[in-house]
């Protein structure tokens, strides 16, 4: 005979726990309650039917009730939450496998109830969960507070007969409250893991409403099936719409760094430094990422670091030849701030490039940006001209539409994408943190290409997803001759070499110059 744990968390629950402990006792060989320090009597009834009473600090239902999972003495966990009881078919049901269970994990019908009214309705019915398994075969995930046992691939579950009993609502104040609880919640569980906009909001808000009231039969519970059909609506609705104000907040709030890399081209950089003056919203700092220019660069870094408000700092080396993935490390890791924007010192900056990216950073992302192409005459014009000011009609421009900028467009047609040799470091956006843990940009290409897919490639490796940005922090690439390709090759075998071989973690990258940052 298996014997069973059972596994109950509360909070202030004196009205119903009662109840549960008396269904489970039928069941159970052992009851682990664990509080988040009632204030009740919650304690004095656990403690006069025998349970073990554990007090452990709330840090969010899932990892509460893995918690009490963990406290447990037998394999074999029957999960319930206080205000949930078993029916009598479930109860049968249960002793009917416990003498010999046939599969790891069982699951069970949920019925709930509103001012004393059972529904059989909408998403609440049949509303089957897992709640009884053997546990080294599962634990509780998902996301808080909707959380739910998951369980290996290939274990077996098994419905069980009966119901879990579960008297929800007293009121529909209780119902409408705790769905705006859950809705906050959810928001701030899932921001920046989880995206919305005004179009999802609508249409699932929408949808939830005529799928609970029509589809699952909510119309035909009166009221009552009015009322949670749009309980479930309101919630959705304000899940989504929270979440995007949240969303939409994380970049503004995240402290950014900008890189610029540059070599001897101080007449572009210039110009680039000139569109720095004039962006709407400010990184915290710049720093100009120099691979070896002569003096007439940092004297231009000089120039202009008294006309900024924040930090512009020379990150300079010795002339030794291409060590652009050199530079970039140094400069990372001379960052101060968590989040990094990196462009090449020939790229323009619109006024809301800087706003674009902080807008879209979002943890475990990496952002690819788009780039205008402007002639070899117009990018002689901009310069002699000191002109930042570029349009969509404006003339010897390639890739016209990237000019546009629309959040209604960035939003449809942003996407993410796998494609590593769909990468360009001249307009790049990453969490420091991420590139800390792949050790930063592999320094043993030498000369051009292929450091930045083989920069991605490791990031994906490790997780992070490559975001594309359309349609906002497009930047204009001013015009120079191609880069010699004479090592393109070599560098292609380090590139195979890190897709074949799954690489995170680069040998010759960042980590020796964090030491002495």
């Amino acid at each position: 005979m298996a014997r069973i744990s059972a596994v109950i968390i509360t909070y202030n629950e004196e009205e119903k726990i009662g109840r549960c402990i008396d269904a489970l006792l039928k069941v159970a060989d052992e009851i682990v309650v664990v509080d988040s320090y009632s204030t009740d009597n919650t304690r004095k009834i656990c403690e006069g039917r025998g349970v073990r009473f554990i007090e452990h600090a709330f840090e969010g239902h899932i990892e509460q009730k893995n918690f009490a999972l963990s406290q447990t003495t037998h394999d074999f966990v029957l999960s319930l939450d206080a205000d949930e009881y078993l029916s009598e078919q479930l109860t049968k049901s249960i002793l009917a496998i416990k003498d010999n269970p046939a599969h790891q994990a069982y699951s069970m019908a949920r019925l709930s109830s509103i001012r004393g009214r059972w529904i059989r309705a909408t998403d609440w019915y049949p509303d089957r969960k897992t709640r009884l398994w053997f546990k080294q075969y599962g634990r509780w995930g998902g996301y808080n507070p909707h959380d739910h046992v998951i369980v290996g691939r290939g274990t077996s579950v098994r419905k069980l007969e009966g119901e879990i009993l579960h008297e929800a609502y007293d009121s529909y104040d209780q119902l409408f409250k705790k769905a705006y609880t859950y809705a906050t919640i959810y928001a701030h569980s899932n921001v920046g893991i989880r995206s919305s906009n005004a179009m999802l909001i609508s249409f699932k808000a929408w949808f939830a409403f005529v799928r609970n009231y029509i589809f699952k039969r909510g119309v035909f519970y009166g009221f009552d099936g009015l009322a949670i059909s749009i309980s479930i609506s309101t919630y959705t609705f304000t899940k989504y719409s929270i979440l995007r104000e949240l969303n939409a907040d994380i970049g503004k709030r995240v402290p950014t760094t900008l890189i610029i890399t540059t070599y001897n081209r101080p007449d572009a950089l210039q110009l680039v430094l000139h569109s720095a003056l004039q962006l709407s919203v400010m990184p915290e700092e710049i720093i100009i990422a120099d691979d070896g220019s002569t003096h007439e660069t940092k004297d231009l870094v000089d120039l202009f670091a008294s006309r900024f408000s924040i930090p512009i700092r020379h990150c300079w080396h010795e002339d030794s030849g291409f060590r652009l993935a050199t530079i970039r490390n140094k400069a990372i890791a001379m960052a101060k701030n968590p989040y990094i924007v990196m462009i090449d010192g020939d790229m323009v900056m619109p006024a809301d490039f800087i706003a674009d990216h902080k807008r879209a950073a979002r943890p475990g992302r990496v952002v690819q940006g788009s780039r205008v192409l402007l002639g070899e005459n117009f990018t002689r014009a901009a310069i002699h001209q000191n002109d930042t000011h570029f349009s969509f009609f404006s003339g010897d421009v390639t890739n016209r539409k990237n000019i546009i900028r629309s959040g209604i467009l960035s939003r449809l047609f942003s996407y993410f994408n796998k494609n590593i040799l769909r990468v360009r470091g001249a307009n790049m956006a990453f969490w420091k943190t991420d590139v800390l843990a792949i050790n930063g940009f592999n320094e043993n290409f030498v000369g051009w290409g292929r450091e930045d897919s083989e920069f991605i490639a490791r990031l994906q490796h490790a997780g992070v997803r490559k975001f594309h940005l359309k349609f906002a922090g497009a930047a204009f690439h001013l015009y120079h001759p191609e880069s010699r390709r004479d090592t393109l090759s070599v560098n292609d075998q380090i590139l195979k070499d890190t897709v074949e071989k799954k690489v995170i973690k680069c040998d010759n990258g960042i980590n020796k110059y964090l030491k002495v940052v």
